[in-house]
């Protein structure tokens, strides 16, 4: 006989798949699930049709605010080219330049209606004092600053070489910006796992001393795909 009070057994509801348990109102999803569920949600949103649109070179060029918008940025030779078209799955939609640095303009590209991908210029290169205060003091900055419909900033750092004072700069430029910033460490298929490992390491502790910046960092590779799923999941979290 049951308890008065007590459920019946044909009241009890089942737990889905993924779902650890219900609290009150609440559900408490299994953390595997829903890591699994956030990657599939990536891959289809970069399956989707990628075309450029646009390109600034003044502020008073950029197109109307409407998607929400991913830029990329790094210095110059650290492989934003090739993330880019790893995460879109695309050889052809960002080009490597034949003098890095030169590209002074703003790139905006459609992915699916849903997301706007920004190639920002590179900095850096040859003399990084002059490049990060010509190229990011003008239009890059005030791109950062007053851009409503910016969501997020991924900041391209090289895994097998040093933090460049260049690096350092930007990271106090978007700190000043207030823009929230990720950092991605780009051809960590050329580094050892030990250095790779180190590499990780100082990064997020350099991230924890800027307030802009978000406290994790993500690892990529171009070439074997480490990591463009995970990057895949995160910015397909922000789209429409």
């Amino acid at each position: 006989m049951t308890k008065p009070g007590a459920p019946h057994e044909e009241d009890e509801a089942e737990v889905p798949e993924g779902v650890v348990a219900p609290v009150g109102d609440l559900t408490i999803e299994d953390p595997e699930a829903a890591r699994l569920a956030a990657l599939e949600a990536g891959r289809k949103l970069f399956a989707s049709e990628c075309q450029f649109y646009f390109a600034a070179q003044r502020l008073d060029q950029l197109p109307p605010p409407g998607l929400p918008e991913i830029a990329f940025a790094g210095r110059s030779n650290v492989g934003k080219s090739s993330l880019v078209n790893a995460l879109t799955g695309r050889n052809t939609l960002a080009r490597t330049s034949a003098q890095p640095g030169r590209t002074k303009q703003l790139n905006f590209f459609n992915l699916g209606d849903r997301l706007a991908l920004v190639d920002m210029p590179g900095y850096g290169y040859a003399q990084a004092a002059k490049s990060v205060k010509e190229d990011w003091q003008g239009l890059m900055f005030q791109y950062l600053r007053g851009r409503p419909t910016l969501q997020r900033v991924i900041l391209l750092l090289d895994a097998r070489i040093e933090v460049k004072e260049s690096d350092l700069a930007v990271m106090d430029l978007f700190d000043r910006a207030a823009v929230p910033y990720v950092i991605v460490l780009t051809k960590a298929d050329g580094a050892k796992p030990g250095a790779l490992a180190t590499k990780e390491t100082e990064v997020a502790a350099l991230a924890r001393k800027h307030p802009a910046a978000m406290m994790h960092v993500i690892t990529t590779s171009s070439e074997t795909g480490l990591g463009i799923p995970e990057l895949r999941a995160e910015l397909a979290a922000l789209a429409a």
